[in-house]
């Protein structure tokens, strides 16, 4: 039994905490090398997360709390004044348009590079990342990862409880903390990149100590309701193997049932298997799925409107969706009306930067003006 709220669709209002959405549909956080190289965003993101501002949330894209978690070139930061006025330019476009919208907080650890921050990445073990990494150069051999102190814990800790701080000044309605896809606090849940013999390796038990730890940080430093949790089980993108999925996950889970969080976010989520019913069962408050739709390959034709359905009809509460959101900045409206979708033009153009496969896809109301005006 949760106090998960009841759903009645992907189209009904509903609310996350403090906050009425309009819907149910939620733009998951996608990455898109937009910023600038000093990480600040600039008026080419707010003119593309406020076409998309009809989204019952906003999730934007991860986001560094500090200069030594980059990820990538053009990845957008919040550790810094500058950081926060940028930001504020796209959170004041999106409530113009109507929208809600949180901040992922990422952190890379070993999905870094020295060429991309300045800095020579941090990971929970020197344990580095099986494949290459882009940088501004190309494509270049990771590094082998500085192992984090104790201090180094510490020192993250805080700074993600700050980015928080600085992410609600920068007009955001909340922030999601990124546990999932390899990216840091991942490493430290998984057996191949956590092999510490410290309080923070070993058993799951202790290895969720470091993403228990960032999570209450920043429920503490912003109140939980502002606060989401993304987590990706038994995914194994950028070389992790966690091990011992269900351990993990059940003390993870059990350490922050108590907090009050405004959701936890489900990636890649199936409701035909055990885990989705295990966490479905488990977790007391919201939860919010991001279906699995297959990548690289093409998206199904309702851009996973069924998929979200499935997922309501086993008891999620928020369905995410990523690519559909990319080529459909009206995606609710062209759902909500079984109008036909944009296809995404390449996978290239999400990440090459400028305007082309970001702000000129059109609007279902752009495209039938056009077709009367031909």
């Amino acid at each position: 039994m949760t106090n998960a709220p009841v759903n009645n669709g992907l189209f009904a209002p509903t609310r996350l905490g403090p906050l009425h959405l309009s819907n149910r549909l939620v733009m998951a956080p996608l990455t898109r090398n937009r910023a600038g190289a000093d990480g600040v965003p600039g008026s080419l993101m707010a003119e593309y997360y406020a076409q998309r501002a009809s989204a019952g949330l906003i999730i934007a894209e991860g986001t560094t709390p500090n200069a030594v978690g980059q990820t990538y070139p053009n990845i957008p930061a919040i550790h810094g004044a500058e950081h926060i006025a940028g930001w504020r330019r796209v959170t004041d476009a999106v409530r113009a348009a109507g929208g809600r919208m949180f901040l992922q907080l990422q952190h890379g650890g070993r999905v870094g590079h020295p060429d991309n921050s300045g800095l020579t990445p941090m990971a929970p073990s020197p344990v580095p990342l099986p494949e290459t990494i882009h940088t501004p150069t190309g494509r270049q051999p990771s590094v082998v990862p500085l192992p984090m102190t104790v201090q180094d814990i510490h020192t993250t800790v805080a700074d993600f409880a700050q980015a928080a701080r600085n992410a609600v000044e920068a007009g955001f309605d909340g922030v999601e903390v990124h546990a999932a896809n390899g990216q840091l606090l991942h490493q430290f849940l998984a057996e191949n990149t956590n092999r510490r013999t410290d309080a923070y390796g070993g058993p799951a038990s202790s290895r969720i100590r470091f993403v228990v730890e960032v999570t209450r940080a920043v429920a503490e430093a912003i109140g939980p309701e502002r606060v989401g949790l993304r987590i990706s089980p038994e995914n194994t993108v950028n070389g992790i193997e966690e091990g011992d999925t269900e351990a993990i996950y059940t003390a993870l889970l059990e350490a922050l049932a108590d907090v009050g969080l405004a959701y936890l976010h489900l990636e890649f989520a199936d409701p035909a298997t055990e885990l989705f019913a295990r966490i479905r069962q488990s977790w007391p408050g919201t939860l919010m799925a991001n279906p699995n739709l297959g990548w690289p390959a093409a998206l199904p034709a309702d851009g996973g409107r069924s998929a979200g359905e499935r997922l309501l009809a086993a008891g999620a509460d928020l369905i995410s969706l990523g690519r559909a959101f990319i080529a459909n900045p009206d995606l609710v409206e062209r759902l909500e009306a079984d109008a036909p979708l944009n296809r995404m033009r390449d996978q290239y153009t999400m990440y090459v930067g400028g305007p082309t496969g970001y702000t000129d896809y059109p609007t279902l109301s752009a495209e039938r003006s056009m077709a009367l005006s031909a």
